[in-house]
């Protein structure tokens, strides 16, 4: 999925569906302000925004509900403008159904082919098979009314499926059940997706729904994409301070980046993932409640003084007054209201604990061959560095990866560091010496004990 969409009739790449510089008004308000994207074939993408972003009228665009006052719809690559919905490759799941009560669960799902006047021994094993793939063989007579919530929308999306749509829209559809129905549906639709194989354009406003399901998001606000991307990369790289507080709990806070992958706030200085500003360029500095570790306040970078904490199942939400800012923290240890307490970037203090009094010295350099690939060289390393891995492309393996990460601890341990000053995050990279070899290895920072010894 991206910004850039299909001119013309040119099918690019995999994309299925294409839009470009939409724009649709509705009594002289601005709903979606030329707005350009692709969605790739087979992909579960969810439009992510609050009320009145624009997503559903997106969906409804797709669909041939609405005609928009400029812009173009490519399907497969064929400006389908003119197309009427119902000649459209695509299905519409809708938020309430739109079940017909007066027939039965057969004739629901049957609805759509007895259109096409297809004869019963092509509609019976259909739909039976399409049933039986979402979990109601055995409900064929049962009526409409006599089905849970849960059963409802799964012969609404029975009924979507049966007609074998290339791309399946689905409207916000667990939006009326509770909470654990929607948790069983949501891996539910996942699964479907896979089994059929075919796009599935789902709208939501809820973070969890799309984090969970989707291979690819598209945040929305006021008509306009704010962003798009993996889930991960949604969530851990938000591109403007909208995504982050509507993506989650974020600390925002006032920064300045010094320069590549090293921001300061609050009087000092992190390690960071980012690169590519000028410097001493003010930011904004993205913190999730979750990456903060509370440690004692003569340990932490920072101090706070907690206000209020609430038991939330799997994690205590306290809130911190941080010099005069109210910050967030998720941990599974309670502080009181009231009490002082430090705060340092996740892991460090576990890292520090089981590195004990390692000194980090490193002497780092890098090469290129005549591509332009990165060529490893020797590393004089006395004994550990572990670091904070950078995020999305780069926590892959690749050379790119190995040669950011050495960029940024070039910085870090640029000289001897008391205590084992280190950056981990859940995706860690160690770097170990293996009888005068340098051998890369991940680990998971929390798993490491306290006086571990690395080999």
């Amino acid at each position: 999925m991206g910004l850039n969409s299909a001119k013309g009739d040119a099918v690019k790449m995999n994309e299925i569906v294409s839009l470009k510089d939409i724009v649709v008004d509705f009594d002289g308000e601005r709903i979606l302000d030329e707005l350009s994207l692709d969605i790739h074939d087979k992909e579960f993408v969810t439009f992510l925004g609050p009320s009145g972003c624009g997503k559903t009228t997106t969906l409804r665009v797709i669909a041939g509900f609405i005609t928009p006052k400029s812009g173009n719809v490519f399907f497969d690559g064929k400006d389908i403008a003119s197309v009427p919905p119902y000649k459209r490759q695509v299905n519409t799941v809708f938020q309430k159904y739109a079940l017909f009560p007066h027939l039965n669960v057969y004739e629901n799902v049957a609805f759509g082919l007895r259109l096409k006047k297809l004869p019963e021994e092509t509609i019976r094993p259909k739909v039976l098979e399409m049933l039986e793939t979402v979990g109601l063989r055995g409900f064929e007579r049962r009526s409409i009314n006599q089905l849970s919530g849960g059963q409802q929308q799964r012969v609404a999306i029975a009924r979507s499926l049966v007609n074998q749509p290339r791309v399946l829209l689905l409207d916000e559809p667990l939006g009326a059940l509770d909470l654990k129905l929607r948790k069983e549906m949501q891996l539910e639709l996942k699964r479907l997706q896979r089994e059929m194989n075919i796009t599935f354009v789902y709208v939501t406003h809820d973070q969890e729904e799309a984090l969970t399901m989707s291979d690819t998001v598209v945040v929305m606000n006021k008509g306009n994409i704010q962003q798009i991307g993996s889930p991960q990369d949604i969530y851990n790289e938000p591109r403007n301070a909208f995504v982050a507080k509507f993506i989650g709990d974020s600390n925002i806070v006032d920064g300045i980046m010094e320069k590549d992958f090293l921001v300061s706030f609050g009087g000092q200085e992190f390690a960071c993932v980012d690169r590519g500003f000028k410097p001493r360029e003010p930011v904004q500095v993205v913190v999730r409640p979750e990456d903060v570790d509370i440690v004692p306040p003569s340990a932490g970078k920072l101090t706070g003084l907690v206000r209020e904490v609430i038991f939330k199942g799997v994690h205590f939400e306290m809130h911190v007054d941080v010099e005069g800012k109210e910050w967030l923290i998720h941990s599974t240890q309670a502080s009181q209201p009231g009490e002082l307490i430090g705060l340092a970037p996740v892991g460090m203090q576990r890292l520090r604990d089981a590195c004990d009094d390692f000194l980090l010295r490193l002497a780092v350099g890098i090469e290129r061959d005549e591509q332009g690939e990165v060529i490893e060289r020797s590393v004089d390393l006395d004994e550990l560095v572990a670091v904070r891995a950078v995020h999305g492309d780069y926590a892959r393996g690749s050379k790119t990866f190995i040669e950011q990460v050495v960029l940024q601890i070039r910085d870090i341990a640029a000289e001897d560091v008391p205590s084992a000053e280190v950056y981990p995050s859940r995706r860690g990279l160690g770097v170990f010496d293996n009888g005068g070899d340098v051998e890369f290895r991940q680990f998971d920072a929390g798993s490491i004990p306290r006086g571990a010894v690395f080999e």
